[in-house]
């Protein structure tokens, strides 16, 4: 089967996977949802999903499944586990990996079967939504050709890159760059704070500079407000990404001191129990005892 032969399971439903399964939906694809936590599956069944209580059962009768849970040990989990896709052999549709985890693990996860694609997303919910996604995709050229119309349907930039794990690449690349420039935004509203500065004005002066990334004028927002609930991207799935940004960089045999730098502080912001909250939260670590920013 191809990707739009059959339904397609998608296997977690957090930010980014019901926005995928809420974009299939509206473009009259079959739909078969699974998540740890049945009651996130509600709104999808309302809306015409069909949800499962194991994998293995959400994707029967399919002919791809996107996986799209928040790290290595939870995808090893649905796919190998004893309710994984996996676990009654071979799964004759196309495995779509979306969850950021380490290339090297979506390679051993997999083995040898025979059509499966590593998607690195950039986008936030919204644009999961509205299939604005922009997908940077790995894996063999065939498996890519006969997964581009789905793929076309949830983003408006579909690349190829590669090898399998070549999404994952991607994906931890932007992340990294995402992880600092947030954390650098933030220790400069900071300074400010203690400089005597408004740090409203200096959000918006840099929001509004030709320095901020459109990432930075997105997340300055929520520096300004003080918001950090209802997350565009948690603060823990930050950590584990810059995590490992700098795991990748050292079996390299590179040193990647803002990352590392970047990292120490989102695992320590993640221990401070800051993990749920959006990743803009890692001001909160970097003036922990004052208050400042919260």
């Amino acid at each position: 089967m191809t990707p739009t032969q059959g339904p397609v399971a998608v296997l977690g439903l957090g930010t980014m996977g019901a926005g995928l399964a809420g974009r299939l939906l509206d473009q009259g694809v079959q739909v078969r949802v699974w998540n740890r936590t049945p009651e996130r599956a509600e709104p999808l069944t309302k809306a015409g999903a069909v949800a499962a209580s194991r994998p293995i059962e959400a994707v029967e009768g399919t002919s791809a499944t996107i996986c799209t849970v928040a790290d290595g040990e939870a995808l090893r989990a649905v796919l190998r586990g004893p309710d994984g896709v996996l676990a009654g052999g071979s799964y004759p549709g196309a495995i779509i990996c979306a969850s950021t985890v380490s290339p090297d693990e979506v390679v051993r996860l997999v083995g040898d079967e025979p059509s499966v694609l590593d998607v690195g997303m950039l986008g936030n919910r919204d644009h999961a939504r509205s299939g604005d996604l922009r997908l940077f995709v790995g894996g063999e050229e065939r498996v890519f050709s006969a997964g581009r119309p789905l793929l076309d349907m949830l983003g408006k930039e579909v690349v190829h890159l590669g090898a399998l794990g070549s999404g994952m690449r991607m994906k931890l690349l932007l992340n990294l760059l995402m992880g600092i420039e947030v954390q650098a935004m933030a220790e400069a509203a900071e300074l400010a704070a203690v400089s005597g500065l408004d740090r409203q004005q200096v959000l918006a002066t840099i929001a509004g500079s030709g320095f901020a990334s459109p990432v930075m004028a997105f997340k300055s927002k929520r520096l300004a407000a003080g918001r950090y609930d209802k997350p565009d991207f948690r603060l823990r799935l930050m950590a584990k990404d810059l995590a490992l940004a700098t795991e990748q960089a050292a079996a390299a045999g590179l040193h990647l001191p803002l990352t590392a730098a970047a990292a120490e502080t989102h695992i320590r912001a993640t221990e401070q129990g800051l993990g749920d909250e959006d990743c803009a939260a890692v001001t909160r670590a970097i003036v922990p005892d004052t208050g400042v920013g919260a």
